[in-house]
């Protein structure tokens, strides 16, 4: 540590920091200079103040203050058993924020897919259609009178070809649309419970 000479320290500059015996013992922190004292204050629940002379000031680097007295000393000689700085009622008491974690669940969206499929039935249908067809049909007319031809009769069998119509099946498919499915999305809203375990502090007394 730096030592300082007490007549330079900046006493304005050891509020709120540490102070220390010349053991070590730490002595709080400083909450007051007045002309003859430098007050400290130690500790949360079993407090003490201390009130030592301003001259037994021995050294400030600027984050601690020393002075000359041992812990047997600050312990038998300059314990104040209650505040001494009753101007000062907020520097008489501490505040300890007591810390607890709590469940904030939130929410965010992800992306899945529904596979909606689309495959082929083989069935068979049975069908009924109807084929038109010609045939020949000989109708004999005898006539009353014979007329006379030049057309001769024929030498041998001759055979004549009559053209006659008739229909053949022929199958094609054409496809149709049967139904329509509309596909919508609705949103559904389930609760899900959620388990988690949480810290919090308390304060006892050490």
């Amino acid at each position: 540590m730096e030592s300082t000479d007490n007549g330079n320290i900046l006493w304005e500059e050891v509020i709120k920091k540490e102070a220390r015996g010349i053991d070590d013992y730490s002595l709080g922190e400083v909450r007051q200079v007045t002309s003859e004292y430098v007050i400290t204050h130690k500790g949360i629940v079993n407090t003490k103040w201390f009130q030592i002379p301003k001259h037994l000031a021995q050294a400030f680097d600027g984050n601690q203050l020393v002075l000359k007295v041992t812990e047997k000393e600050a312990k038998d000689l300059y314990v104040k058993h209650e505040s001494p700085l009753e101007e000062d009622q907020e520097d008489s008491q501490t505040t300890v924020s007591l810390v607890e974690e709590r469940l904030e669940p939130r929410t965010r969206q992800i992306m899945e897919e529904a596979t909606i499929v689309k495959e082929p039935i083989k069935e068979t249908k049975h069908m009924d259609v109807s084929l038109t067809h010609e045939e020949l049909v000989l109708e004999r007319r005898p006539i009353s009178e014979p007329q006379m031809t030049d057309q001769e009769p024929v030498e041998s069998r001759t055979e004549i070809k009559i053209p006659l119509k008739r229909e053949e099946l022929e199958t094609t498919k054409q496809s149709y649309v049967k139904e329509e499915v509309i596909v919508t999305k609705k949103p559904i809203t389930e609760t899900q419970t959620i388990t988690e375990e949480l810290t919090s502090e308390k304060l006892t007394e050490g």
